[in-house]
């Protein structure tokens, strides 16, 4: 046995399990990433899985299976940078383990990502969102769970992790409704809802009956629906809005596309109440024959003599001074006058004053 097993298995057990205390998706992701790898290093170089070494998975071989996952197997860039994150992940982890083998390790872990193009993620319209929850036949139990998971994914804006990951004690209808939502990075929040999402949760939840621990979407068998079966029913939902809403034949409805949706729903919203507040100002004193006409907005600057300032200013008064109190001269004196002034004090009274 190589030195690649042992290091392979530590790698899991203690780097991701005991110390990092990774998800199950990281963990399954790097898993898959590292069975694709060991599968195609050991058609390349003839060995069993067993026997490959860590020189044996050099950076060309890297760089070749890399090239297998976007030409054979039709991966994306995406794709290509998540199992080369998974790759530089164990490979850093083995070199504080077997620094022999740096040179291969330090050529490995030089392979940069790959840069693809981000394309802009689409959001629907008020009319589209009524083609799209028009479609569930809210007649069967499944159109009624499909319409309630569509408007709590458009007017919260949650993820499609956390969708699924929705519990029945999560929801709170009570004043200050809101939804406990645990999501991406481990986080928990609170997330509001409006009067309609509301109504529509208390109205499946009737119907729901079930304990706190349980799925607020589950399937027939009352397991939580998985991420493909949440993009499978929204697929199919717009599908079948595209018939009336022609528009959504150009977009690739997804539950990230519902999540967006939330978030042009709010700015737009912020933006229209600026907006309509603005007129209804203009509107209420369209009428007033005491206001002036409003000068152009290339007169905007300069002086105003027709409007006031709000407040009257005062001036400043002047800085006081202390008055200057003029001082004599400075002479020194003289023998002359020091003489005057010391016969003065030793002169006797005149005989006629008092003692």
């Amino acid at each position: 046995m190589s030195l690649l097993a042992p290091s392979l298995e530590a790698f899991f057990t203690e780097r991701l399990i005991t110390q990092r205390d990774s998800s199950p998706q990281t963990i399954a992701s790097y898993r898959d990433t590292f069975r694709l790898l060991l599968a195609f290093g050991s058609k390349r170089t003839g060995k069993q899985p067993c026997q490959l070494a860590i020189d044996d998975l050099d950076a060309p071989l890297i760089g070749a299976f890399l090239n297998h996952l976007e030409v054979d197997r039709g991966n994306s860039a995406r794709t290509r940078n998540n199992r080369l994150a998974a790759i530089h992940a164990f490979y850093k982890y083995a070199a504080l383990r077997h620094p022999e083998h740096l040179a291969t390790i330090g050529r490995v872990i030089a392979i940069p990502f790959k840069r693809y193009a981000r394309n802009s993620v689409n959001y629907l319209s008020r009319e589209e969102i009524d083609a799209l929850l028009a479609t569930p036949n809210r007649g069967n139990w499944h159109g009624r769970r499909d319409y309630a998971l569509l408007v709590v994914a458009i007017l919260t804006g949650l993820r499609v992790s956390e969708l699924t990951g929705l519990r029945v004690g999560d929801v709170s209808l009570a004043a200050g409704a809101h939804v406990l939502a645990h999501g991406k990075g481990r986080k928990e929040r609170a997330v509001t809802l409006t009067r309609e999402t509301v109504a529509v949760l208390r109205g499946w939840l009737k119907e729901r009956q079930g304990q706190p621990d349980d799925p607020l979407f589950p399937t027939r068998q009352g397991q939580p629906l998985s991420r493909d079966a949440v993009e499978l029913l929204i697929s199919k939902h717009a599908t079948l809005a595209a018939r009336d809403c022609p528009s959504l034949n150009a977009k690739r409805v997804t539950a990230h596309t519902l999540r967006h949706t939330k978030r042009d729903a709010a700015a737009c919203r912020r933006r229209r109440h600026r907006h309509d507040r603005a007129v209804a100002r203009a509107r209420e004193h369209q009428d007033d024959q005491h206001l002036r006409a409003r000068r152009p907005r290339a007169q905007g600057t300069g002086d105003r003599p027709h409007r006031p300032a709000r407040h009257q200013t005062r001036q400043i008064p002047a800085r006081r001074r202390a008055p200057r109190v003029p001082r004599p001269p400075l002479i020194m004196p003289s023998s002359r006058s020091r003489e005057i002034a010391l016969s003065r004090r030793k002169r006797p009274p005149p005989s006629g004053s008092s003692a």
